[in-house]
């Protein structure tokens, strides 16, 4: 194991469509919103443990969420934990990273991740990474991972690869990518064979991301070089505020990806989902004939099929006449919503606070 090599794992996100049970306080990435008896953070860090040193691990995340984090994470050490004192999007986040890595190690290679996806064949998983790690080294590259579609998803985004002459087995070169399509447009890119979902998860090396950044996203790049020599200072806090107050919110993909043309994307296989919505969990859960997933609580269903239950532990239920419908609660909230109408959820929110008050 190289002590050049850093994971950096994104945890900065709300995750508003998993509400009622993801909230401000407690994202998604902090639920056991699978079942397992670990959270989707904690199941993201036992993945990359033995991929790189664990002081090497850095997890970046809002500033009110670091007990949290610590609290689910307790291998890790307080400073590996790096608050962002605004929501920012990716490209930010990448920066403030890079920034803390540079300090450190300037001849790092870093694998960035988010912090709330799933993956069911974790050594294929690990042996890809590797594969990823080996073809960045000693290039300047940025390298991405692509998943093959198996159905014309509109929540991803997609990469078009084209084969370029000399590269490894399972590795290609950026075309374009695009953004969360229609369903129209998705059922075409799936049947050309050209387009892979955008898993989120990148490799380079430090001197390649960071030169990316001065390219494509100089303004961010440039107050994040101000910024260095403050970490760890008595102006630590009050300098990140101002970068973070000065910094845009763009994502890594607009700022840098989409513009670089020494982007590469590495095809992979093994078992991936975002589990960004509740309907991307419904197709990774375990159904019964009539494809219904009950994930908590013990639910019995009369005339009900292709639908997904969430109750409270111990909590029981009855379910009837329901066809392609999310049904969850948590302790103090109920939301029964069609599938097809799912992306209303973080409007749904909206409304009840503008109704009601409080905070979701």
């Amino acid at each position: 194991m190289s002590n050049n090599i850093y994971c950096v794992i994104m945890a900065g996100g709300v995750g508003r469509r998993f509400w009622p049970l993801s909230t401000t306080h407690t994202p998604k990435q902090f639920l056991d919103i699978l079942g397992t008896g670990k959270s989707l953070i904690q199941q993201t860090f036992d993945r990359f443990k033995p991929l790189c040193p664990l002081s090497n691990i850095l997890v970046v995340t809002n500033k009110d969420h670091k007990a949290l984090v610590l609290e689910q994470l307790p291998e890790l050490q307080a400073e590996q934990v790096l608050t962002e004192p605004l929501r920012r999007s990716t490209a930010p986040c990448i920066a403030y990273a890079n920034a803390v890595i540079k300090r450190k190690n300037p001849n790092a290679k870093i694998i960035v991740t988010p912090s709330d996806h799933l993956i069911l064949d974790e050594a294929t998983f690990r042996t890809t990474i590797g594969n990823g790690l080996s073809f960045v080294d000693g290039k300047d590259t940025l390298l991405t991972l692509g998943i093959k579609p198996s159905r014309p998803e509109t929540a991803y985004g997609y990469i078009q690869a084209v084969e370029q002459e000399g590269l490894p087995p399972g590795f290609n070169k950026v075309k374009t990518f695009i953004e969360k399509p229609d369903l129209e447009m998705a059922r075409v890119l799936l049947e050309s064979g050209e387009f892979f979902w955008n898993s989120g998860i990148f490799i380079w090396s430090l001197k390649s991301i960071e030169a990316a950044f001065h390219k494509h996203l100089r303004e961010v790049a440039t107050l994040f070089d101000d910024l260095i020599p403050l970490l760890g200072t008595p102006n630590h806090d009050k300098a990140l505020q101002e970068t973070y107050v000065d910094c845009r919110k763009i994502s890594i993909d607009y700022g840098v990806m989409e513009k670089a043309n020494n982007v590469f994307v590495q095809i992979v296989d093994f078992g991936w989902s975002d589990l960004g919505t509740w309907t991307s969990l419904h197709d990774s859960a375990e159904c019964n004939s009539e494809n219904n997933a009950v994930l908590s609580g013990q639910v019995l269903m009369y005339d009900t099929e292709d639908s997904i239950v969430h109750l409270p532990k111990g909590k029981s239920g009855v379910i009837q006449g329901l066809k392609n419908y999310i049904v969850v609660q948590s302790d103090d909230s109920l939301l029964i919503c069609p599938k097809d109408n799912e992306k209303q959820i973080r409007q749904f929110t909206a409304d009840l606070t503008a109704e009601f008050g409080g905070d979701d």
